[in-house]
């Protein structure tokens, strides 16, 4: 996977209101996260400067872990919420490499899943996420759709159908994850250029 250093260039070259992923209000996610698992310990994996942990801690989530591999985007997310940024744990890593240290009632993913182009870093992923979630558990997993970007800051991904995706999961985790929604949404990035994205919500176990 990428290393931090690129995410600490994008991060560092623009203000956040500029980068093309942001959202002012982080929908669907809240949306999903709030129909599906309206309460308990979260991680954000890729939370980076992200506002979902702002509404996260306001609706009374916890404990709130936001993972990223660029400390700059943390930082920024630190210094927006001042006080308040004590209430959340920040975590640089890899997620591939992640080893959680405790259960979460909910894994969010925005768009890092679809960076995974090598079949060896979506096992490890999901081996991760199966590890961290606990029995019902709920992972919401946003990605580029099948007619969304090739390309994003620089790099490849790889696009996901929810029926691909869910077949994806399911080769690496036999029987672990079941699907229970799936939605699209189109994101207008600050730009005003359309990107189709599609997400995804699983649940661990029966």
């Amino acid at each position: 996977m990428t290393n931090g250093a690129h995410w600490n260039r994008v991060y560092g070259d623009r203000d956040e209101t500029d980068l093309t992923w942001f959202e002012e209000v982080p929908e669907p996610s809240l949306a999903l996260i709030r129909a599906h698992a309206p309460a308990g310990a979260v991680v954000d994996i890729g939370g980076g400067a992200s506002r979902l942990v702002d509404h996260l801690l306001a609706d009374a989530y916890g404990p709130v872990v936001v993972l990223d591999l660029s400390e700059t985007a943390l930082a920024a997310a630190r210094t927006r919420l001042g006080d308040r940024a004590g209430d959340a744990e920040w975590i640089v890593a890899d997620v591939t490499g992640w080893s959680p240290d405790r259960h979460f009632d909910l894994w969010h993913d925005r768009a890092v899943f679809h960076f995974l182009t090598d079949a060896a870093d979506r096992a490890r992923y999901i081996a991760v996420m199966d590890a961290a979630l606990g029995d019902g558990g709920i992972a919401v997993i946003g990605t580029f759709a099948q007619d969304g970007p090739e390309r994003c800051s620089g790099l490849p991904v790889q696009r996901y159908s929810p029926e691909a995706l869910d077949a994806e999961i399911e080769s690496h985790a036999p029987g672990r994850f079941t699907l229970l929604e799936s939605r699209r949404h189109v994101h207008v990035t600050p730009g005003g250029t359309r990107q189709n994205f599609q997400f995804s919500v699983f649940r661990k176990g029966a």
